[in-house]
């Protein structure tokens, strides 16, 4: 047996306990707090089980797009948010990516969306102008804002108040998501070069440009992207317009019309959306709602950096495949074309009420949008590319 005496360090040398202890009991006083230890770890864990549980089983989200899967620009761009929201959210909100007709076709995500068939979708608001004329503001209109104009506008010229409030009858929250930046007015099967040229002309083209061209005598043909190349490739259609060098080189569009017009008179600055079914959005916790707005924001600025950049480095191999041929619209087209935009712009202020008031907001902002870049973007432009050589 052994014998030893300890001191209690908290009692004083007057209170000291006597203890005898055979090694065996010694393990199992050793044994037993391990034990107790032990149970109230186990405790706490199934205590804390449930909570644990929740903040790893993940949010599926599916996101319905109007562009083929992939495609360079939305449909990358498209991809690119989706992981960005999984991403950052450590994968508790986790995005599925589904392209055109993978889950509903092209023209359809809107309603997919309303209805909860997916929680969000990447797509552009014109192709759901049928719901309210006001729709088309917040794409880009003709002769309309730049991609920087327009993001101005929308972040600090009071138009996402406006937006939200066209989307909530239908459930819908909306969050810009991109632009391609300015685009280029198309591929014909023949040169352009006056009004009467434009007659009878068979044309892809989307939004309000398809307006405009209509009443200057074209025949409209809407068909989703991907449908673009047999169309011209069969004659079905005579010229056809869809982003600009980048994509138009993917699609190879310069294989079935040689004539190439830049810009486009009908998309400055067209903007690219994520929208989110509002129960979905306001089922979250505040920080997965949060993410969603600042996912978008960013992707925002990154699909207007990826399309600027390759615009750029696929301009020139554009215009060296052979037969392609650079043109311009004529200002006798120009005039005509502005002329009518203005028409159709004053005819959808008066589709609705809603639509009076984004169309009051947006005459307002371009006015001042305009007289600004006459002194600064287009003046600087005007400098590079005068001071610099050719």
């Amino acid at each position: 047996m052994t014998q030893y005496k300890r001191e209690s360090p908290n009692r004083g040398d007057d209170r000291v306990e006597d203890t005898a202890m055979t090694d065996e009991g010694k393990s199992k006083r050793v044994n037993r707090r391990s034990l107790m230890a032990g149970i109230g770890g186990g405790a706490a864990a199934l205590l804390a089980a449930p909570h644990v549980a929740r903040a790893q089983s993940p949010i599926i989200w599916k996101m319905a797009t109007s562009w083929p899967k992939g495609s360079p620009g939305p449909g990358g761009n498209a991809q690119r948010l989706a992981d960005m929201i999984t991403s950052m959210s450590g994968g508790r909100l986790t995005v599925q990516l589904f392209g055109a007709g993978e889950l509903v076709p092209p023209f359809e995500v809107f309603d997919a969306v309303a209805s909860g068939a997916a929680e969000c979708g990447h797509s552009s608001p014109y192709y759901w102008q049928g719901k309210d004329q006001a729709f088309h503001f917040f794409t880009g209109v003709p002769f309309g804002l730049t991609a920087e104009e327009h993001a101005g506008w929308l972040y600090f010229g009071g138009a996402q108040e406006l937006w939200d409030k066209a989307y909530e009858p239908f459930g819908v929250v909306p969050f810009l998501a991109g632009s391609s930046g300015p685009q280029a007015g198309g591929w014909f099967a023949k040169e352009i070069n006056t009004l009467d040229d434009l007659k009878g002309l068979k044309m892809r083209i989307a939004g309000l440009g398809g307006t405009v061209m209509r009443r200057l005598g074209v025949n409209v043909v809407l068909l989703p992207p991907g449908e673009i190349f047999a169309a011209m490739q069969a004659g079905t259609i005579d010229a056809a317009e869809w982003v600009g060098p980048w994509n138009d080189l993917a699609f190879g569009l310069y294989k079935v019309a040689p004539y190439y017009y830049m810009p486009a008179f009908h998309e400055l600055g067209p903007a690219l959306e994520l929208i989110v079914n509002k129960a979905q959005l306001e089922m979250l916790p505040d920080d997965l709602r949060e993410i969603v707005k600042r996912a978008a924001m960013a992707s925002s600025m990154e699909a207007l950096a990826d399309f600027t950049f390759h615009n750029i480095e696929s301009f020139r191999p554009l215009l060296e495949k052979e037969g392609v041929e650079l043109r311009s619209f004529s200002p006798e087209i120009v005039s005509a074309l502005a002329v009518e935009s203005e028409k159709v712009l004053t005819d959808i202020a008066s589709a609705s009420p809603l639509a009076k008031e984004v169309y009051d907001s947006f005459l307002a902002y371009r006015a001042k949008a305009t007289e600004y870049a006459r002194s600064a973007s287009l003046a600087a432009l005007s400098m590079r590319d005068t001071g610099l050589p050719r």
